[in-house]
């Protein structure tokens, strides 16, 4: 049970400090940072909220599914296991040359896929799940 609690209290702290990002931008990479994180909860109520490497907002279950990076000229979604995911609409477009990773990069005034982007991520969930049952 402390575990547990301990676990939750980290999960507040995390949220709040990504609560504390999106505000601080207070610009098109904030919105979209909030955006990003409102489909990735949707995609899973249960994801693990994160933050690492220097106030880099991680999203959570049964691994990494995700990162959501902020540059000067985009937003950065990095998925851990990217390289293994489908990705029928085409949505990663950054980070393709590596075995593993894959990233969207989002710019500026870009409409977000939100369907596409939902099941990619439940896909990064799935195997990350399965990897762990099997």
């Amino acid at each position: 049970m402390k575990t547990e609690a301990k676990d939750d209290q980290q999960s507040a702290s995390a949220t709040a400090l990504i609560d504390a990002k999106i505000t601080e931008l207070n610009d098109w990479r904030g919105e979209t940072l909030a955006r990003v994180r409102a489909l990735v909860r949707k995609a899973d109520p249960e994801v693990i909220e994160e933050v690492k490497w220097r106030g880099v907002p991680v999203w959570s279950h049964g691994g990494i599914i995700c990162t959501g990076e902020t540059y000067k000229q985009v937003v950065k979604m990095t998925f851990a296991k990217g390289a293994a995911l489908d990705d029928p609409t085409g949505l990663f477009n950054s980070s393709l040359e590596g075995n593993t990773r894959r990233a969207i990069d989002i710019h500026e005034g870009e409409d977000i896929d939100e369907q596409a982007l939902l099941a990619l991520v439940r896909a990064a969930i799935a195997l990350n799940t399965s990897r762990r049952r099997g």
